[in-house]
């Protein structure tokens, strides 16, 4: 089980947009540069970000991206979900979606990979990204 470079990528890049906040809004092209990610990719996730109400976009001269929240207001569950959709092990457990696995109801290991993937998201959802960027200043 790993996470894709699409959560990885969108967390690091929401980092680095929290911490230069201050400066206006910021351009994908700065984030690339930081983080050596392409800026099409940033558009990307960025994309799925703004469908999610996690940022907004500034559009002229000097436009770039905001963060729609305060930092302390967006968990890093929200922003692996985004981009990555459902946290779930197996297709047996994506959240919401009825699962034709006939052996679901009587499946041992479906009650384990929901647990897992509950844990999961309860640690990425108790860390903010005001979390991060602290932990980024203070490295």
């Amino acid at each position: 089980m790993r996470l894709s470079t699409k959560g990885r990528y969108a967390v690091r890049a929401m980092v680095d947009l929290a911490l230069h906040a201050h400066e206006g809004p910021v351009s994908r092209a700065e984030i690339a540069g930081r983080q050596g990610i392409s800026a099409d990719y940033i558009a990307h996730l960025f994309h799925r970000l703004q469908r999610a109400k996690l940022i907004r976009g500034v559009r002229g001269r000097s436009g770039g991206y905001l963060l729609a929240r305060d930092p302390a207001h967006i968990r890093i569950g929200e922003i692996v979900r985004a981009v990555e959709g459902p946290m779930a092990l197996t297709d047996c457990t994506v959240p919401g979606q009825e699962t034709v696995c006939p052996r679901a109801s009587r499946c041992v290991t479906r009650a384990l990979w929901l647990k897992t993937a509950q844990a999961v998201a309860e640690t990425l959802d108790s860390v903010t990204l005001a979390d991060l960027c602290r932990q980024a200043t203070e490295s």
